[in-house]
């Protein structure tokens, strides 16, 4: 507010600039000083008070993602060497996550992805669907789809692939036909840039190394549920619920919004951007058959014995050894280092609050509070729980702090009221992606690609709420009855 006479306005209080940096250590520093709920550990109380400052610090952003985790950690630390415990824990407890073979995964994943934008591989292969199938918008959106689901296993960003790769290519199309975001988004552009994003969070579920959150949500909820997922048992258990739904989704939205141009002159676009490119390089035929190698290695884990982090992390040095990428390329990859600090911390947080029996405390806690864990759960907590867990999206404009809040909170629920761990683990990890479709601010891709201006807010929370609670109706239903037939089979569980 202005001065009455007239002059500069006073300068605003320093906590009013530093507020959120204020509670986010104010936060452990209240827990440390305040006695622990009965049955829970002192240790295992103030670690909790640090988690809590986390998720505060992934929602409310005082700091870079990887800056909140790193002081997270430290003050962890901090809080476990004050505190005597009868768990033995140590600061190595709280730096767990980073010898993880789950961040690692996803770390060499997204060398992947780096390789993927760098050599223009991704780019070629769209321009070549389209010069083969492109004749028509809709068919320009299957192209998009069965693009994504080639390099989703590989690229772990939806951003790079949503943003990086699909957004640009899809925006030069639909500009192409004559559709301009401001006059005529319904030529074209509203449906091809919707469907970019919906189809880059669908094929995220399918694969567990196609979304950077999928392996930090079976690592949170694997110590409460107990079910373990490798590769192969992740895509068995999303191949028919999620192929399903990946596939509907363009003729949904083709629905929703028709476009008003639907004939594509495929070979103008494809051929203009082909040319531009130019022949293969060498490196991108390196990198197809680096990628196919990393595919092979992935099905074939469970028969083999080796791990997926050790998969992806051959691919990571084979691409360096045959200069696909160089170690620079690795060092400029800030995405994927920023994930490895960030996730690594979020983890160890976790192991360490498993370690002093949190968890199992919170368990206890939930039991008592329904029922003494009396209730029988089966299919209408599980429906009730997935719902939830899709509704409460809107709340969120980060799937890390979704994530970090709410997964060991709808795992304990589960199981104290006696849900089907096998139906629930696998329901959570997949809601996790879809629920992330609701708004134009709930993952990496949709603020990009809902710059481009194609998309009201209106029309994208319609489309959004009609595809994830649709995707949520699929997996109850299909889903529940194919993770069963698996499970009889052996297959998963």
């Amino acid at each position: 507010m202005n001065r009455s006479d007239g002059g500069e306005a006073a300068p605003a209080p320093a906590w009013k600039k530093y507020w959120k940096q204020i509670v986010f250590f104010a936060i452990p520093v209240l827990i440390f000083y305040c006695p622990p709920p009965e049955g829970l550990s002192v240790v295992g109380w103030r670690l909790f008070g640090w988690y809590i400052s986390a998720i505060f610090g992934l929602v409310a952003k005082p700091w870079g993602m990887p800056i909140v985790l790193l002081a997270a950690v430290t003050g962890s630390a901090v809080a476990v060497g004050f505190t005597p415990n009868t768990q033995e824990l140590e600061m190595k407890n709280v730096l767990a996550g980073y010898s993880s073979t789950t961040t690692w995964l996803v770390f060499t994943a997204f060398a992947l992805s780096t390789a993927f934008v760098s050599t223009g591989l991704g780019k070629r292969i769209a321009y070549l669907m389209i010069r083969s199938f492109g004749g028509t918008t809709l068919r320009l959106g299957y192209i998009n789809t069965v693009l994504d689901l080639l390099i989703a296993p590989g690229m772990p960003s939806v951003t790079a692939r949503g943003g990086g790769i699909m957004m640009p290519i899809m925006n030069s199309v639909a500009k192409a036909i004559g559709s301009d975001p401001e006059t005529s988004p319904k030529k074209g552009g509203l449906f091809l840039l919707l469907n970019t994003y919906f189809t880059v969070k669908n094929t995220g579920l399918i694969f567990l190394t196609a979304m950077a959150p999928n392996a930090l949500a079976l690592s949170l909820i694997l110590p409460i549920l107990g079910v373990d997922v490798s590769w192969t048992q992740w895509f068995l258990a999303a191949a028919v619920p999620g192929l399903l739904v990946t596939f509907a989704t363009p003729l949904v939205l083709y629905f929703l919004y028709k476009p008003e141009v639907t004939k594509v002159d495929r070979e103008g676009i494809a051929v203009k951007g082909l040319e531009e490119m130019g022949p293969m390089k060498k490196s991108e035929k390196w990198l197809l058959v680096i990628f196919i190698c990393a595919l092979l290695g992935w099905v074939t884990g469970d028969f083999t014995g080796i791990d997926d982090a050790a998969v992806a992390l051959a691919a990571m040095v084979g691409c360096i050894i045959v200069n696909v990428i160089n170690w620079d390329n690795i060092l400029q990859n800030k995405g994927g280092w920023n994930t490895l600090i960030w996730y690594g911390g979020i983890i160890g947080l976790s192991s360490a609050l498993t370690k002093a029996d949190f968890f199992k405390w919170m368990a206890e806690f939930f039991s008592n509070m329904l029922g003494g864990g009396q209730l029988q759960g089966g299919y209408g907590m599980l429906a009730l729980i997935l719902t939830v867990s899709v509704a409460i999206r809107y709340m969120f404009a980060s799937g890390g702090a979704y994530i970090a809040a709410m997964m060991p909170v709808f795992a304990t629920v589960g199981a104290v009221t006696n849900v089907d761990p096998m139906l629930l683990t696998f329901g959570l990890l997949f809601s996790n992606s879809y629920g992330g479709m609701l708004t134009h601010y709930g993952s990496g891709p949709a603020p990009i690609i809902y710059g481009t201006g194609y998309a009201t807010t209106k029309q994208w929370w319609t489309a959004g709420a009609v595809i994830a609670f649709g995707s949520l109706i699929v997996h109850l239903t299909l889903g529940v009855t194919w993770w069963k037939l698996l499970n009889g089979m052996g297959l998963i569980g």
